[in-house]
Protein backbone atom coordinates (compact mmCIF):
# COMPACT_ATOMS: atom_id res chain seq x y z
CA UNK A 1 0.00 0.00 0.00
CA UNK A 2 1.48 3.45 -0.96
CA UNK A 3 2.30 5.88 1.33
CA UNK A 4 0.74 9.20 0.43
CA UNK A 5 2.55 11.41 3.42
CA UNK A 6 5.87 9.88 1.78
CA UNK A 7 7.57 12.00 -0.97
CA UNK A 8 10.78 11.12 -2.42
CA UNK A 9 13.35 13.68 -3.95
CA UNK A 10 16.93 13.38 -5.47
CA UNK A 11 19.60 15.93 -5.58
CA UNK A 12 18.91 16.67 -9.21
CA UNK A 13 14.84 16.75 -8.74
CA UNK A 14 13.93 18.62 -5.43
CA UNK A 15 10.34 18.24 -4.58
CA UNK A 16 10.19 21.89 -4.26
CA UNK A 17 12.19 23.68 -6.58
CA UNK A 18 11.16 27.60 -6.18
CA UNK A 19 12.66 27.61 -2.63
CA UNK A 20 16.07 26.64 -4.34
CA UNK A 21 15.76 30.29 -6.19
CA UNK A 22 13.29 32.17 -3.67
CA UNK A 23 16.65 33.04 -0.81
CA UNK A 24 17.58 36.32 0.64
CA UNK A 25 20.49 37.60 -1.91
CA UNK A 26 21.34 40.56 0.27
CA UNK A 27 24.02 39.34 3.07
CA UNK A 28 22.34 41.64 5.35
CA UNK A 29 18.98 40.37 4.77
CA UNK A 30 20.05 36.51 5.01
CA UNK A 31 19.78 35.67 8.85
CA UNK A 32 21.90 36.23 11.98
CA UNK A 33 22.61 32.47 13.91
CA UNK A 34 23.92 31.45 16.68
CA UNK A 35 26.25 28.13 16.91
CA UNK A 36 26.30 26.68 21.04
CA UNK A 37 28.89 24.38 21.50
CA UNK A 38 32.49 22.90 22.58
CA UNK A 39 34.38 22.27 25.77
CA UNK A 40 38.16 22.29 26.64
CA UNK A 41 38.42 19.02 25.38
CA UNK A 42 37.07 19.63 21.84
CA UNK A 43 35.38 22.46 19.60
CA UNK A 44 35.67 20.89 16.37
CA UNK A 45 31.69 20.60 15.61
CA UNK A 46 30.97 24.00 16.66
CA UNK A 47 33.47 25.21 14.29
CA UNK A 48 32.48 22.48 11.60
CA UNK A 49 28.83 24.07 11.80
CA UNK A 50 29.92 27.58 11.59
CA UNK A 51 32.01 26.65 8.12
CA UNK A 52 29.08 24.80 6.99
CA UNK A 53 26.50 27.90 7.73
CA UNK A 54 28.87 29.95 5.59
CA UNK A 55 28.40 27.90 2.96
CA UNK A 56 24.44 27.09 3.48
CA UNK A 57 24.37 30.99 2.96
CA UNK A 58 23.79 32.93 6.28
CA UNK A 59 24.14 36.25 6.81
CA UNK A 60 26.07 36.69 9.93
CA UNK A 61 26.92 34.03 12.66
CA UNK A 62 28.47 33.57 16.17
CA UNK A 63 29.79 30.59 17.84
CA UNK A 64 29.04 30.75 21.29
CA UNK A 65 32.30 28.36 23.35
CA UNK A 66 32.84 27.84 27.07
CA UNK A 67 35.81 30.61 28.31
CA UNK A 68 37.83 27.73 28.98
CA UNK A 69 38.23 27.62 24.87
CA UNK A 70 39.67 30.87 25.17
CA UNK A 71 43.68 30.31 26.06
CA UNK A 72 43.19 27.43 22.97
CA UNK A 73 41.76 30.04 20.68
CA UNK A 74 43.75 33.40 20.97
CA UNK A 75 42.32 35.57 18.49
CA UNK A 76 41.64 33.36 15.80
CA UNK A 77 38.19 32.62 15.86
CA UNK A 78 36.83 36.10 15.08
CA UNK A 79 33.20 35.41 15.29
CA UNK A 80 33.64 33.07 18.77
CA UNK A 81 32.35 34.82 22.26
CA UNK A 82 32.84 33.32 25.39
CA UNK A 83 30.66 31.99 28.19
CA UNK A 84 31.51 31.18 31.55
CA UNK A 85 32.62 27.37 32.48
CA UNK A 86 33.04 24.65 34.89
CA UNK A 87 36.20 23.64 35.98
CA UNK A 88 36.02 20.63 33.48
CA UNK A 89 36.08 23.34 30.86
CA UNK A 90 32.68 22.38 29.87
CA UNK A 91 29.30 25.20 30.00
CA UNK A 92 28.24 25.99 33.52
CA UNK A 93 24.65 27.36 34.80
CA UNK A 94 26.41 30.85 34.64
CA UNK A 95 26.61 30.76 30.93
CA UNK A 96 22.58 31.59 30.82
CA UNK A 97 22.61 35.21 31.12
CA UNK A 98 25.03 35.28 27.46
CA UNK A 99 23.36 32.38 25.83
CA UNK A 100 20.18 34.04 26.28
CA UNK A 101 21.18 37.19 25.63
CA UNK A 102 23.11 35.95 22.29
CA UNK A 103 19.94 33.81 21.49
CA UNK A 104 17.57 37.35 21.57
CA UNK A 105 20.30 38.93 18.75
CA UNK A 106 19.71 35.69 16.32
CA UNK A 107 17.02 34.49 14.57
CA UNK A 108 17.87 30.91 15.11
CA UNK A 109 20.09 28.60 17.14
CA UNK A 110 22.04 25.78 16.45
CA UNK A 111 23.13 23.44 19.93
CA UNK A 112 26.00 21.91 17.68
CA UNK A 113 27.85 19.41 19.98
CA UNK A 114 30.84 18.75 21.76
CA UNK A 115 29.25 19.81 24.86
CA UNK A 116 30.77 17.00 27.14
CA UNK A 117 28.72 14.96 29.68
CA UNK A 118 28.01 17.74 32.58
CA UNK A 119 25.36 18.20 34.88
CA UNK A 120 25.87 21.83 35.03
CA UNK A 121 25.63 22.15 31.26
CA UNK A 122 22.52 19.62 31.47
CA UNK A 123 20.93 22.53 33.71
CA UNK A 124 22.45 24.84 31.34
CA UNK A 125 20.68 23.69 28.61
CA UNK A 126 17.17 22.73 30.05
CA UNK A 127 16.67 26.14 31.62
CA UNK A 128 17.63 27.65 28.26
CA UNK A 129 14.60 25.74 26.35
CA UNK A 130 12.50 26.85 29.04
CA UNK A 131 13.33 30.49 28.42
CA UNK A 132 13.60 30.30 24.56
CA UNK A 133 10.61 30.71 22.37
CA UNK A 134 12.27 30.54 19.25
CA UNK A 135 13.81 28.41 16.60
CA UNK A 136 16.42 25.78 17.85
CA UNK A 137 18.08 22.84 16.10
CA UNK A 138 19.88 20.34 17.97
CA UNK A 139 22.58 17.55 17.12
CA UNK A 140 25.28 15.60 18.18
CA UNK A 141 26.13 15.12 22.20
CA UNK A 142 23.63 17.99 22.48
CA UNK A 143 20.85 15.51 21.81
CA UNK A 144 21.80 13.10 24.98
CA UNK A 145 20.44 15.61 27.35
CA UNK A 146 17.04 15.36 25.89
CA UNK A 147 16.54 11.94 25.32
CA UNK A 148 14.60 10.51 28.23
CA UNK A 149 10.81 10.35 28.86
CA UNK A 150 9.11 13.41 28.53
CA UNK A 151 11.58 15.19 25.97
CA UNK A 152 10.87 18.91 26.33
CA UNK A 153 12.65 18.68 22.07
CA UNK A 154 9.74 16.39 21.32
CA UNK A 155 7.51 18.65 22.55
CA UNK A 156 8.53 22.20 21.45
CA UNK A 157 7.42 24.17 18.37
CA UNK A 158 10.12 25.68 16.06
CA UNK A 159 12.45 22.55 16.99
CA UNK A 160 14.45 20.16 14.28
CA UNK A 161 16.11 17.53 15.46
CA UNK A 162 19.57 16.02 13.30
CA UNK A 163 19.46 12.75 15.05
CA UNK A 164 20.81 9.21 14.39
CA UNK A 165 19.09 6.20 14.09
CA UNK A 166 20.27 4.77 17.67
CA UNK A 167 19.45 7.63 19.43
CA UNK A 168 16.38 8.09 17.48
CA UNK A 169 15.51 4.70 18.80
CA UNK A 170 16.31 5.60 22.34
CA UNK A 171 14.12 8.73 22.52
CA UNK A 172 11.13 6.87 20.84
CA UNK A 173 11.36 4.30 23.33
CA UNK A 174 11.32 6.81 25.86
CA UNK A 175 8.73 8.85 24.37
CA UNK A 176 6.70 6.16 21.75
CA UNK A 177 6.86 2.95 23.86
CA UNK A 178 4.44 1.77 21.29
CA UNK A 179 6.02 2.10 18.45
CA UNK A 180 9.62 1.35 18.73
CA UNK A 181 11.95 2.02 16.24
CA UNK A 182 14.38 -0.30 15.26
CA UNK A 183 17.90 -0.92 13.54
CA UNK A 184 16.18 -3.42 11.46
CA UNK A 185 13.47 -1.39 9.77
CA UNK A 186 13.20 -1.23 6.17
CA UNK A 187 12.81 2.87 4.56
CA UNK A 188 9.10 2.32 4.75
CA UNK A 189 8.46 0.98 8.33
CA UNK A 190 10.33 3.92 9.39
CA UNK A 191 8.74 6.80 7.17
CA UNK A 192 5.56 5.47 8.90
CA UNK A 193 6.49 5.70 11.96
CA UNK A 194 8.09 8.88 11.79
CA UNK A 195 4.51 10.13 9.81
CA UNK A 196 2.48 8.99 12.90
CA UNK A 197 4.67 10.51 15.02
CA UNK A 198 5.11 14.23 13.72
CA UNK A 199 1.29 14.26 13.56
CA UNK A 200 1.01 14.59 17.12
CA UNK A 201 4.33 16.08 18.09
CA UNK A 202 5.50 19.75 16.78
CA UNK A 203 8.93 18.79 16.44
CA UNK A 204 10.72 18.27 13.39
CA UNK A 205 13.00 15.14 13.07
CA UNK A 206 15.91 14.70 10.55
CA UNK A 207 17.76 11.83 10.44
CA UNK A 208 19.70 9.00 8.23
CA UNK A 209 18.90 5.50 7.15
CA UNK A 210 19.26 2.73 4.52
CA UNK A 211 21.35 5.18 2.21
CA UNK A 212 18.59 8.08 2.61
CA UNK A 213 18.49 11.22 4.81
CA UNK A 214 14.39 11.43 6.38
CA UNK A 215 12.81 14.81 7.22
CA UNK A 216 9.91 13.88 9.24
CA UNK A 217 7.66 17.01 10.07
CA UNK A 218 3.92 17.34 10.44
CA UNK A 219 2.64 13.74 9.57
CA UNK A 220 5.09 14.32 6.34
CA UNK A 221 8.06 12.49 5.11
CA UNK A 222 10.38 13.12 2.72
CA UNK A 223 13.65 11.06 1.57
CA UNK A 224 16.87 11.81 0.03
CA UNK A 225 19.44 9.26 -0.98
CA UNK A 226 22.64 10.17 1.32
CA UNK A 227 25.82 11.86 0.51
CA UNK A 228 28.80 9.67 2.39
CA UNK A 229 29.87 12.23 4.72
CA UNK A 230 30.89 11.14 8.02
CA UNK A 231 29.86 14.70 9.89
CA UNK A 232 26.53 14.56 8.31
CA UNK A 233 24.73 15.36 11.63
CA UNK A 234 26.72 18.81 12.15
CA UNK A 235 26.76 19.91 8.21
CA UNK A 236 23.12 19.25 7.80
CA UNK A 237 22.20 20.80 10.60
CA UNK A 238 23.81 24.13 10.20
CA UNK A 239 21.76 23.92 6.62
CA UNK A 240 18.53 23.10 8.15
CA UNK A 241 19.23 25.79 10.85
CA UNK A 242 20.00 28.43 7.67
CA UNK A 243 17.12 27.43 5.76
CA UNK A 244 14.52 27.60 8.23
CA UNK A 245 15.80 31.18 9.47
CA UNK A 246 15.44 32.41 6.34
CA UNK A 247 12.20 30.89 4.85
CA UNK A 248 10.11 29.89 8.23
CA UNK A 249 6.69 29.22 7.23
CA UNK A 250 6.42 26.16 5.83
CA UNK A 251 9.15 23.92 8.06
CA UNK A 252 8.43 20.60 6.07
CA UNK A 253 8.81 22.32 2.54
CA UNK A 254 11.89 24.06 3.35
CA UNK A 255 13.95 21.61 5.61
CA UNK A 256 13.42 19.08 2.70
CA UNK A 257 14.55 21.40 -0.02
CA UNK A 258 17.79 22.40 2.81
CA UNK A 259 18.59 18.62 2.84
CA UNK A 260 18.54 18.63 -0.88
CA UNK A 261 20.80 21.19 -1.23
CA UNK A 262 23.03 20.02 1.64
CA UNK A 263 23.29 16.61 -1.21
CA UNK A 264 23.92 18.45 -4.00
CA UNK A 265 27.00 20.28 -2.53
Amino acid sequence: MENTNWLKQTPDKPLFPDLLWSRPENKRQAGKLLIVGGSSHGFATPATAFVAAAKAGIGTARVLLPDSTRKILGTSFAEAIFAPSTPSGSFSRQASAELLENAEWAEGVLLAGDFGRNSETAILLDSFLDKYSGQVTVAQDGLDYFLGPSSKLVNRPNTVLVINLGKLQKLAKNNRPSTPVLHSMNLYELVTVLADWTNSCPATFITKHADNLVVASGGKVSTTPERAESNWQTVLAAYASVWLLQQPQKPFETLSTATCAYAMK
